[in-house]
């Protein structure tokens, strides 16, 4: 365990039994974080320049974004002490954001990159939304402070969210925030009105259902749903005090919780998926926004429980540098988990899940012993069919699986080609495993073979759902100078019981001799590490932390261990776990049968003991531990059903 560049306070076992954190410790991490941050301000204050690769939008606008995010983390802690700043922190950033926008644009030291259009000069319109956030939890210690100059410079400058083109997504929610700011210090106007009415429209399209919204028009869901879409507007309505956009807003929140609560570890991780994972702890800010706004299904002893879980997690794997920075990565630096726009300063944005300093020190969540975490309870399959996620966690070891059959990357106006993300276009991702790198073989994917050419699985079409199983379809895609073959799809099925995995996949239109491929958990190892390989076999891989396991029950020809040189977020080399098999003529042969599992107990007992499959025609039954038994049955209709065996 890597040693803090900072001093935290003694762990409080009484009070917090599982993490040891209070809201002291909290403070200290904010406090530590802030300090190591600003040894890398400019003179002025105006810029903070993090060391590291600068990103797509030039140094700059890195130094901007430092500043920016950093900003909000200093305005959830001094705002939460209600302005008690004994280290001077808001200070300094009034200072920068006086010198920043007095010449914005200009190539000095000191000035902010003005804002522009998404995909020319819009990371700015970015950062804007942190400034104008932190400008107003602390306008009586920072913008009351300006000078009237000054705040018209700010204010000329922040309207540059307004006037120019968002991507399309949750950038609009930018916009939303900055318009939020300027009309609660009494700058507002049709302008502000126009883009808080734009921000909120666009919102009510992109819900899904369950407490979920797409980031953007189609079907991507992520992390994206808890810190932006819903921690913006929610915490707009919240300092407006508008009880009509908080009634509105708030029970989706609510209902948000109840599944996205399951997906934190007991060891405090959240689940590894979706873009911009860097930002880490963040992951978080719904879950003490729901506090914040009285809109949880939660207890305060476990919402505690969950926020500093989170953070400890992180703080105690080396997210931070020996210099308290925040490195480019998940744990240390990990090339694989950032997306072109990932600069120095990007990974501040893990600021928001200091949210929770929001809530006074006398507050329930800060006050009541901490309880366990939903994922330390009863084994659990929770089906959220509005995102196309099933929730599987297992109490023995707190681990947790997402199962994807219903989000991706792609919009609705682009094509099927290319590589497939591999943050959103495997089949699965846990809380202690990362997907494998876009050049390594995938994990968790279901591939056709053609000309030895692999597909993707980029654009899921949700089929079915039941209370512990989902199903999807996709068609296979193949790079533009690939092979095309027309009219196939590969339908799949995953149903979770305890620990163990069914995954049912269907070949539609596939060639007879066609092969197909389906991989398991990518589990990091020492290199070198040797897996038992007998054709037709179970591949199990010890790692420190998990098992893998992948058994063929139907379908399957050949089973085999393969190399991930690149290895994952979780370690620098990593094995994954493949089963080959040949497209049939019949369609007992375009049935494919897998059990897969991942675990943190030791010496799980061999999947091969565990279950049994019996294929009739599209029809499998699925013999289970204690009798179980599920037939899922592909020749119903459109989508595959599952009923109890018997039954």
């Amino acid at each position: 365990m890597p040693e803090l560049p900072f001093l935290l306070p003694a762990d409080d076992r009484t009070l917090s039994p599982h993490t040891g954190y209070t809201r002291a410790h909290w403070e200290a991490a904010a406090d530590g974080m802030l300090h190591a941050a600003l040894r890398y301000a400019t003179p002025g204050q105006g810029l903070i320049d993090l060391p590291g690769p600068p990103s797509r939008s030039g140094v700059r606008s890195d130094g901007l974004e430092g500043f920016a995010r950093t900003f909000l983390l200093a305005a959830f802690r001094t705002a939460g002490a209600s302005g008690k700043d004994q280290h001077g922190f808001l200070e300094r950033y009034t200072e920068g954001i006086a010198r920043g926008t007095l010449t914005p644009g200009r190539e000095d030291a000191e000035s902010w990159p003005v804002i522009g259009h998404h995909g020319a000069h819009g990371q700015p319109m970015v950062e804007s939304a942190s400034v104008a956030l932190g400008l107003r939890l602390t306008a009586p210690w920072t913008w009351d402070a300006l000078p009237s100059d000054a705040q018209d410079r700010t204010e000329e400058w922040l309207r540059g969210a307004l006037r120019h083109q968002p991507a399309p997504n949750n950038w609009y929610l930018f916009p939303l925030t900055v318009a939020g700011f300027l009309q609660a210090v009494g700058r507002g106007d049709a302008e502000t009105a126009h883009a808080i009415e734009r921000g909120l429209g666009l919102l009510e399209g992109w819900y899904e259902g369950q407490g979920w919204y797409s980031d953007g028009d189609g079907r991507s869901f992520d992390h994206y749903n808890g810190w932006a879409l819903h921690m913006y507007p929610l915490l707009h309505a919240h300092l407006a005090g508008d009880r009509a956009l908080l009634d509105r807003l708030g029970p989706r929140l609510r209902t948000f919780l109840e599944g996205f609560s399951l997906l934190f570890d007991a060891d405090g991780a959240p689940i590894h998926h979706g873009r911009s994972l860097t930002y880490r702890f963040a992951a978080v800010a719904s879950v003490a926004l729901g506090a914040l706004t009285d809109h949880t299904p939660l207890a305060p002893g476990a919402t505690r429980r969950i926020l500093s879980g989170a953070l400890r997690h992180f703080l105690d794997r080396g997210a931070l540098t020996e210099d308290g920075v925040l490195s480019l990565g998940w744990y240390g630096p990990h090339a694989a988990t950032l997306q072109r726009y990932s600069g120095p300063g990007s990974p501040y944005w893990a600021s928001k899940g200091f949210l929770g300093l929001l809530l006074p020190p006398d507050h329930p969540v800060w006050t009541a012993t901490e309880e366990a975490a939903p994922a330390e309870g009863p084994d659990r399959a929770v089906a959220l069919p509005a995102a196309g996620f099933l929730v599987q966690t297992t109490g023995r070891d707190g681990l947790v699986r997402l199962h994807n059959h219903g989000s991706y990357k792609l919009r609705p106006w682009e094509s099927e080609h290319g590589p497939a993300d591999p943050l959103y276009a495997r089949l699965a991702y846990s809380t202690r495993t990362g997907p494998t790198s876009a050049d390594n073989t995938p994990d968790n994917h279901i591939a056709i073979e053609v000309r030895g050419v692999r597909s993707a699985r980029l654009r899921i079409h949700p089929l079915a759902a039941g209370p512990d199983w989902l199903a999807s379809s996709h068609t296979p895609a193949f790079p533009d100078a690939g092979p095309k073959v027309p009219s196939i799809r590969v339908d799949s099925l995953t149903l979770v019981r305890g620990r163990l995995e069914v995954r049912v996949h269907r070949a539609v239109g596939v060639p007879a001799g066609t092969r197909i491929h389906h991989s398991g958990w990518a589990v990091a190892l020492p290199p070198g590490t040797p897996a038992e390989t007998e054709q037709g076999a179970e591949i199990r891989l010890d790692g420190e932390e998990v098992t893998g396991q992948l058994l063929g029950l139907h379908g399957w020809q050949s089973a085999t261990a393969v190399r991930a040189p690149q290895g994952t977020a979780y370690g620098p080399w990593a094995l994954v776990p493949e089963l080959t098999g040949t497209v049939g003529e019949d369609p007992a042969g375009t049935l494919f049968v897998a059990l897969a599992s991942l675990t943190g107990e030791r010496d799980p007992a061999p999947l091969a003991d565990l279950a049994t499959a019996e294929v009739n025609g599209l029809a499998v039954t699925v013999r289970l531990p204690d009798g179980q038994g599920v037939v899922v049955d592909f020749g119903a209709g459109d989508a595959p059903t599952v009923t109890e065996a018997g039954a």
